[in-house]
């Protein structure tokens, strides 16, 4: 489970790069321009992690820039409320709060429509990083999402080595947000060019498609993906569950399946659990048993976050994880 013999995880999960706010409509199935009207949700993949960590017992940071306005402040003090440490958060006093319009469609996926021109996070320079928060990482996570313009780039790229250089683990979720890169074929690039720093990444169905230009989901493609220093790759197939590949074994465990309402933040989620469970044992990567049931409760978290809209207000406590799994 998240905590070791009821003990929470005590070493630390960073995660850097962008909080914003999602506007959700307030009926599904509908186009942005149909919506009667919106739910405001924070938001952003790797505070989403953080707190998702937080939520069942780990120890979380939050390394990014906010607008110095009210959605910055307010999300900083969500990260804050959920017990997130925000020693490493900037705030732009001439740049907006990114915003992101997500409509979900009758099926529960989502499409975006982004307000980012530039928004706050894209402004992060390197010599404003909080480098002891960075260097106190026992796992770092990031996305791919500020990799897009400079200077949050450069920030991204030191942020990364100065964690490698501190022993932590690299987590790579890349997060494909299409709409946000100039092409597909630049996206592709810059996600694949810190691939191979990553020790742990995790891909969805459709980013595993659109990173090998396969239409397969099979292991031929995942093992495309593989490189020599990578510790652990993952698939997510969503109610499927995932699919797990290290050196030594590869496998799948199966999903749970719920009344989705919202995907939203079910990977982000996933990742939370996963990280929180590893961190203090990183043995439990090369323990096909124990990483199986890392996994079954990751997949459990990511399934509960399904069942309400917006990603941060929908991630689990352990009590429901723990509640789902038992078959309550």
């Amino acid at each position: 489970m998240a905590s070791n013999n009821g003990v929470a995880s005590s070493g630390l999960i960073v995660s850097f790069g962008e909080m914003l706010i999602d506007f959700v409509p307030t009926v599904s199935g509908v186009s942005l321009a149909e919506a009667p009207g919106f739910i405001k949700a924070p938001g952003g993949a790797p505070a989403n992690v953080a707190i998702a960590v937080s939520r069942i017992g780990g120890k979380a940071a939050f390394v990014g820039k906010l607008g110095d306005d009210e959605f910055g402040r307010m999300l900083a003090g969500i990260l804050k409320e959920n017990g997130v440490n925000g020693e490493g958060i900037n705030f732009d006093e001439g740049a907006r709060t990114a915003l992101a319009f997500v409509t979900l469609r009758a099926d529960g996926e989502r499409e975006f429509m982004f307000y980012r021109n530039p928004s706050a996070d894209m402004l992060l320079k390197p010599e404003e990083l909080n480098l002891e928060v960075i260097r106190s990482a026992k796992i770092f996570h990031y996305g791919s999402i500020s990799l897009i313009v400079e200077p949050c780039r450069s920030a991204h790229l030191k942020a990364m080595q100065e964690a490698k250089d501190a022993g932590a683990l690299l987590s790579y979720d890349p997060n494909l947000r299409l709409p946000l890169w100039p092409s597909p074929e630049e996206a592709r690039e810059q996600i694949m060019s810190i691939w191979e720093k990553a020790d742990l990444i995790k891909v969805s169905d459709v980013e595993l498609e659109f990173l090998t230009g396969s239409n397969k989901i099979d292991d031929a493609a995942a093992m495309s993906l593989w490189h020599p220093g990578l510790k652990l790759l993952l698939v997510t197939l969503g109610e499927d569950g995932c699919r797990y590949y290290t050196k030594n074994f590869h496998g799948s465990v199966e999903g749970f399946h719920v009344n989705t309402v919202d995907t939203t933040g079910a990977g982000d989620s996933f990742v939370g659990a996963l990280l929180c469970q590893i961190v203090d044992n990183l043995s439990i990567l090369e323990d096909e048993a124990k990483l199986r049931e890392v996994l079954k409760f990751a997949n459990a978290c990511g399934a509960i976050t399904t069942t309400k809209k917006g990603a941060i207000p929908a991630l689990p406590k352990e009590s429901e994880v723990l509640h789902l799994l038992n078959g309550a």
